[in-house]
């Protein structure tokens, strides 16, 4: 989303990018902003704003998230690391709190049941993210677990059973979507999630008004924790992260 982007954008002075980055198509959605950041070239894209449905909100979800890292990633040709920093609901029974920093281990689906031999495990799609267990070091504060990706924002109880059988610590709408765009091309881009919790998916207050609530606060706190996670990564190989 815009909102969560912004701060980090500003923060690290990136250049917007042209449409052009995106292919010759102009109506593509997609925002893109580069630059220089510890010795790296770093390049935040966004989904941009719906023109599809007259709504003019931010895409959110799986689609447009896969999309877009699919089409950044063969843009860029040689992509390093890809870092999915956003918002995320947490589990206080993971021992999640508002404003928390999560490093993802892995993901999964919560929202693809599919009661088929085969198309079960396919819908529930579980992608390891690389480890980092040097970052989680340098960084005590930071906690870390799996994200479970849904296209809702609020759950039914058959998610709640997915996403306590896919032992969650966050749950989010786009994480799985980018860790399989990453993984789709014959040499994998390696797949890190940085997640700031906005909302306790276990807990007793209306997602979106919790949501809506702490989007600000949880935008400024990824926002200082990007650019110490971007010191770590810059110059590191995937195995000494």
């Amino acid at each position: 989303m815009e909102a969560e982007a912004d701060p980090f954008v500003k923060h690290l002075d990136l250049t917007p990018l042209d449409s052009s980055f995106w292919g010759d198509d102009v109506n593509l959605p997609f925002v893109g902003f580069q630059g220089d950041y510890e010795g790296c070239k770093v390049t935040v894209a966004t989904s941009g704003k719906d023109a599809i449905y007259g709504t003019g909100v931010d895409n959110v979800g799986t689609v447009s998230a896969a999309m877009m890292t699919f089409l950044a990633i063969q843009t860029l040709k040689s992509v390093d690391l890809v870092l999915n920093a956003g918002t995320c609901g947490g589990f206080k029974r993971k021992g999640a709190e508002i404003g928390d920093v999560f490093v993802t281990t892995g993901v999964a689906n919560h929202d693809r049941r599919i009661a088929i031999p085969g198309f079960t495990e396919w819908g529930i799609g579980k992608l390891e993210a690389v480890a980092a267990p040097n970052l989680l070091k340098v960084y005590p504060l930071f906690k870390s677990g799996i994200c479970t990706t849904g296209n809702s924002l609020d759950k039914t109880e058959e998610c709640d059973k997915l996403m306590l059988s896919n032992d969650a610590s966050v749950k989010d709408m786009e994480a799985a979507a980018i860790a399989w765009s990453c993984a789709l091309l014959s040499k994998k881009v390696p797949y890190l999630g940085i997640k700031v919790v906005t909302d306790i998916v276990d807990g007793d207050q209306p997602t979106h008004e919790e949501f809506m609530k702490n989007l600000g606060t949880a935008a400024e706190s990824l926002q200082n924790a990007l650019p110490q996670v971007l010191k770590h990564v810059c110059g590191r190989d995937i195995s000494d992260l």
